[in-house]
């Protein structure tokens, strides 16, 4: 009785909830359990799904403040990512173009898009892993996924952007079979950077 009466407590408090409120309660009260019990995450935590609402704006925003944390970056590259995401979505090609979201309960702790440049050449956009998820093999997984993605989409080749200063990128890109193809040097994102392209075949 006391053990009903208890179910049926925490069930008329989470009753008020939405769905997206108690998806972030989870995912907060798997963290805290994972950092009490001094858990690390692991890969076979952390499933991929496909966009959905909310997604993109998310994804916007963890890509400025991450960018700017770590690396410096200015407002310039929020608005670069911005204009990125609303351009998958009003221009979105079923069949041929894909968003891979990585969560852990309901967090999201990562993305990886494959975007249609010609019938032949996809383009890898927008891949950022959460530091909690690093480590986990995760950002392989995501490369690898949008690689099978592609080629089952009939592209034959991959392409990317990348820039200099991001050395663990870079590092992942190479072991996974792309080559520089091209660098130019610029100042973006309140940077001085130097811009990469990477490529292989499918």
């Amino acid at each position: 009785q006391i053990n009903r009466r208890s179910r049926d407590d925490i069930a008329s408090m989470l009753a008020s909830l939405t769905p997206s409120q108690r998806a972030r309660m989870i995912a907060d009260m798997d963290r805290i359990e994972r950092d009490v019990e001094q858990r690390p995450l692991q890969l076979k935590d952390i499933v991929l799904r496909p966009h959905r609402p909310g997604d993109m704006g998310w994804i916007v925003h963890r890509h400025a403040v991450i960018y700017a944390e770590e690396y410096g970056w200015d407002i310039t590259f929020e608005a670069l990512v911005a204009k990125v995401a609303a351009e998958f979505i009003e221009q979105f090609k079923s069949g041929r173009e894909y968003c891979f979201v990585a969560c852990c309960n309901g967090a999201i702790l990562g993305s990886a898009f494959v975007v249609y440049v010609s019938d032949a050449v996809a383009k890898l956009r927008l891949v950022y892993v959460e530091k909690e998820a690093r480590g986990t093999g995760l950002g392989r997984r995501m490369l690898d996924e949008a690689m099978t993605f592609a080629r089952a989409a009939g592209y034959s080749r991959m392409t990317l952007w990348t820039n200099d200063v991001l050395i663990p990128a870079r590092r992942m890109y190479e072991t996974a079979g792309f080559q520089k193809t091209a660098e130019e040097s610029y100042h973006g994102f309140g940077q001085d950077l130097v811009s990469e392209t990477w490529e292989r075949d499918l």
